[in-house]
Formats: C-alpha cells, structure tokens, sequence
C-alpha cells in the first residue's frame, strides 16, 4: 500500500531545514574591504580606527563600517572594488610597515547562522575569484644565504682539522675567502677543503685560499629553493586550511600562489611570506656597547640587539658568536603555551637528530655559558614611487631570550621572550610549516575576480537554470501532478547539494556547475522511471495507491544500482584528478546522493501526502 510512516516525513522535513538554513548564506554578498593587521609590537585600538577613520574622510572615501575584530584586526568594508582599491593605497601609505594591509572579501552573514557554522561555500577563482599572489625568489640573499653556509662548512673542517684560520668570509665574485694563520699548511688545508666541496674552484695564494662556487652549482641551489619553496608554501597554506588551491612555478625563480575563497587575506600573506625563523647561538664575551661605537667587533662575533633597552632608551647590543648551533630548519615539532614558570608564552621546540646533537655538544661544553635566541623576521613593505606601488622587504633581528645554560641541552626544549600567545601560535604555525629555503618577496598581490570572464560564468549559470527549467516544464507538461511532484523534489534536490557542499567546505568551480547540470539531468532520469513505472502498473489494472507504490518500489532498485556507478566514477575523478576534474567530481558524488534521496524518498513522502489518504481514489494525474 502507498504508506510514508512519521519517522520518515520528521526526517524528510528535518532534512529540509537543515538544507534551507545551509543553502540560504550563498544569497548573501561578500563586501570588499581592507584587513589591517598589525606587526610584531603594534596593536589596534579604538584610536587607531579612529585614525583609519580619519583618513579615509581626509580622502573623501565613505566606509561601510569599520569594526576591530576579535583576532586583534582591524576590518575596513567598503561599498565597491573601487573604492576598496583607492582605501588600500591609502591606509598603506598611512601605517607604513608597522601594519599589513590587504585586500579582503568580509562575509554578509548574519552571526547567528555563523554561529551553527552556517556559511556560503567556497567558490573557485573561475567564479568567485580569491586573492593571487605572485611571489619572486631573493637572489641575492639566497645567493648569500649559499655563501654564509659554505664559509661555514669551510670553519668546520678546519676546526675539525684544527687548523688556525683568522677569518672565512664570503666575498664577490661567488667566492669565499679563508685566511690562515701563520704558520699553518696551506696545502693541507686546501686538500681538505677539495675533499669536502669537489665541484667547487680551490686557489691560493700563500696564507689565503680562494674557493670559487661554480655558476652551475648556484643554478641548482636556486631550482632547489624554488621547490622546496613551494612544498613549504603548500604546508603553510594547509596550516590555514584553504580549500583546494593552486601553487605553481613560473619562471626560474617566481612562484604563482592562487587561494579561491580565502577569506583572512592577511593572515594568509604574513604566513605565506613571512620568514619568520630562530636561531640559537651562543653569547661572545665582550664589550658590546664598546664594540659598537668603536667599531672594533671580535672575528668571531657579530653584533645583535635585544628587546631590553638601555639608559638611552635604545635596544641593548650583545655580541653573539656568528656560529648557528640550531635554527628552524633542524625542527621537528613546535607548539604554543603559556608558561606558568615565568608566567609569559612560550614555544615548545623538539629538534631533528642533526640540530639535538649540535645542541647537545654545545651545550656540554658551555655550562655557565650565556646562550641567546635570535627572532629573526622578514617585513614586506609597500611604497607608493610616480603613483605606482613598489614592493621591498626588510630584515630586523632580534634577540628575544638570553639564558645561562645550566645544564646539558637535548632535542626538546622550550624557548620565551614572546610578546603574546597569538605571537607565539603564528611562530609555531611557521616552525611546523617549514622554513622558506630561500626569502621570497610579494611582486603582485590581487584579489580577482572571475578568471573566465563574466560572459563565460553567466553562461555557465545560465546552462544549469535553463536545464532546470526545461526540466521542469517537460514535467508540467507530461505527468501534470506528478509532474508537480518532481518539479518540488528536483527543486530540494538542488537546495540539498548547495547546502552539502557549503557544509563541508567545498569549493565550487565552474566544471562543478556542469556537475550539477548533470546531476539535475540524472534526477530527472530517476523521476522518469518512477512515472513511467507508475503509468505502466496503472495499465495493467492495479488500484491507483497499489499502482504508486508499486512504481516506486520496482523503479527504485534501478535507480539505485545506476546511481551506484556513477557515483564510483565520480569518486575516481575525486581521488585521482586535480583541478576541474576534482570539482566535477565532487558535486557530481554530492548531486548523485542527494538526487537519489529525493527522487526515491522525497518524492514519494509528496505523493503520499497527496494521494494516500483518499480510500474511494480512482484515477491519478499523471
């Protein structure tokens, strides 16, 4: 009999709101608006919006709203692209580099829907658009960063060797020059250095040894930073959880980075550009404040500064040991805490072998002695040169920790000297993702719009509603009341997947509106077979009720078993696609679940309602 128990409508209908309060975020617009965030050792408080404020009255521009968000950022919305490109080249001209401006796209939805995680879905940079950076290789301090570690390698050898050296240093030319003290065996010294670095061009000159880097040895470490650039971008952006993005080469030494959707637009440059790392080292004795003026610094050592101020009110000067005993690039682990002992955050860092071994043998051999933390961080700056922007970057270092080593070092161990825990998460985040082999700066940044243009999308769109529609008026036409039926379960079908993929975060791309195209085609296929299975049970003399049910129940093993299939080529195009292919994969699963529920179920709930009550019914519109 045409039966649909109560348990079945409470499900049907709880599915429904939930698919109506998931679908209906996508109908709110994103405002464009500028995201301030500020850099170490700044904040934003009701003075600085005020002053933000200001300026953008000062520039005759009128914001939508100006809110400090909870994160401690300051949130700028605006009525249109344009005057959220006039406000970004003015509030960067206005903060300088104390603060990250960036271009945002700030969500509409009411907070009580954000509240139950109720928000649109991600949209791909062919229909939403997202932010774009292009990213471009520091030659020269990757070149540098080579040379530092190959003078450094040549110290270890004539340490290891004990060897008297008074200097290595990098010098021009893609050379590094060691001189030796007096007295010591140039040859010697020269075999060991050929022993360890074949590749590389070995003069002298009596005490003073030229090693010459080939220029193809500085090619391959520049293609090697390059890819190990991207594959620490890709874990850096997996840390801000975006949605199926896009990294790729371009060039010798640029990377293209592409994020649909992305929201926190400055959260998202200051982790992927930053180069934010720590080095240990350890702590020369010595007059710093004297080396400083002078000029006089021993060779060993270089001169930092720390956050503690002296009598001048200007950072305090140390010299440390030009040495590294460990830095980021040896980590294994990194979490945020806060300290109960001193009572400020902290890092809890767990080292590789290589960096706990360096930490223990130098650690068991300077008990007593002084050992520092170096903070060292790259800044992007933007300034406005002949009204065009010009990106540059600059380094500040800075001792943030200096302690006596009580004991022998391991592996694991926990650093301070943190100004927040927000400072201290963001510093963890960069250790876990990995540093950057070689600094990177920003060349361009956009938040785009449609890459296919407008025309293609309108199409794309228009695509899906005219098959929608068509659909429906075939069924009108057709199967008159049950074409009505259809037309409402094809119609929660389509609420269902947008809710779907809103719920799970996934990103919709033009190819995934073809998917709905088709999932709306293969609905339609379902619902075609119900009815025609009706008609046919109705022709052979069944009672109208026995009829319905007898359609839905032969027409569903069908429909079941085709969807199956299709369902099993769209998870291969899932699991083993990228790109396009990944989007037609998905919403084509998604729409083939839901068209199955509602073709099957839904559908028959409706008819149910319609028909299943009447005793004395002896015909059926269809």
């Amino acid at each position: 009999m045409l039966v649909y128990s109560r348990l079945k409508y409470a499900i049907a209908v709880l599915v429904l709101l939930l698919s109506a309060l998931y679908a209906i975020p996508n109908m709110y617009p994103s405002d464009p608006s500028v995201q301030i965030t500020p850099n170490r050792g700044f904040t934003v408080d009701a003075a600085f919006r005020t002053k933000i404020e200001t300026a953008l009255k000062g520039a005759h521009l009128q914001a939508k709203e100006v809110e400090i968000q909870n994160n401690g950022n300051l949130l700028v919305r605006m009525a249109s692209s344009d005057d959220q490109s006039r406000a970004a080249g003015v509030l960067r001209d206005l903060v300088g580099s104390d603060y990250v401006v960036a271009l945002n796209l700030a969500s509409t939805v009411p907070d009580w829907m954000a509240a139950v995680h109720a928000k649109p879905m991600l949209l791909g940079l062919d229909l939403q658009g997202g932010v774009y950076f292009l990213m471009q290789v520091d030659r020269h301090a990757a070149m540098q960063k080579m040379f530092e570690s190959t003078a450094e390698d040549i110290r270890g050898v004539f340490r290891d060797n004990h060897i008297r050296y008074i200097s290595v240093e990098p010098a021009g030319n893609n050379s590094v020059i060691a001189k030796l003290a007096t007295g010591q065996n140039a040859d010697a010294a020269q075999q060991l250095i050929a022993r360890t670095m074949p590749t590389y061009r070995i003069d002298d000159n009596g005490e003073i040894i030229t090693v010459t880097i080939p220029q193809v040895e500085l090619d391959k470490y520049l293609t090697d930073a390059v890819q190990q650039n991207i594959g620490t971008l890709s874990n850096r952006i997996n840390e801000l959880g975006v949605a199926e993005p896009i990294i790729q080469r371009q060039g010798a030494d640029r990377i293209a980075v592409q994020l649909p959707g992305v929201q926190d637009t400055a959260q998202a440059k200051r982790i992927l550009g930053a180069t934010a790392t720590l080095e240990f080292r350890g702590v020369v004795e010595g007059n710093a404040v004297e080396a400083r003026d002078t000029g006089n610094v021993p060779p060993e050592a270089r001169i930092y500064y720390q956050k503690r101020l002296g009598p001048d009110g200007k950072p305090l000067p140390i010299l440390l040991n030009k040495r590294v005993i460990a830095s980021g690039e040896q980590l294994q682990t990194a979490s945020a805490f806060f300290d109960s002992q001193s009572g400020t955050p902290a890092v809890r860092i767990r080292l590789n072998a290589i960096g706990g071994q360096r930490m223990f043998d130098y650690s068991s051999m300077h008990v007593g002695k002084l050992l520092s933390v170096v903070y060292i961080e790259r800044i992007p700056e933007v300034k406005m040169v002949d009204g065009k922007e010009v990106h540059s970057t600059r380094t500040r270092e800075q001792v943030i920790s200096v302690a006596t080593i009580q004991g022998t070092l391991g592996k694991e161990f926990q650093t301070t000297g943190l100004e927040s825990m927000k400072e201290a998460s963001d510093l963890a985040l960069l250790l876990r993702a990995g540093a950057l082999a070689a600094p990177m700066d920003f060349v361009d940044e956009r938040t785009i719009g449609p890459s296919l243009g407008k025309e293609n999308i309108d199409r794309g769109l228009m695509a899906v509603t005219y098959s929608f529609l068509f659909a429906l008026g075939f069924f009108l036409v057709y199967y008159r009341m049950f074409g009505l039926i259809t037309c409402l379960a094809l119609l929660i079908n389509l609420v269902m997947v947008f809710a779907l993929m809103s719920l799970i975060g996934a990103t919709m791309s033009l190819p995934g509106l073809a998917g709905i195209a088709l999932t709306v085609g293969m609905s339609v296929d379902a619902n075609v077979l119900i009815n025609e299975r009706i008609r046919e049970e109705l022709r052979l003399g069944l009672p109208v009720q026995k009829a319905i049910a007898e359609g839905y129940e032969r027409a569903s093993g069908t429909i079941l078993d085709a969807n199956v299939t299709a369902f099993l080529a769209g998870l291969a195009m899932f699991a083993f696609g990228s790109g396009p292919l990944k989007g037609f994969g998905m919403t084509t699963m998604l729409g083939i679940i839901t068209s199955a529920y509602t073709a099957v179920s839904v559908s028959r709930g409706i008819a149910t309602a319609i028909y299943g009550g009447k005793r004395k019914l002896t015909s059926v519109s269809i």
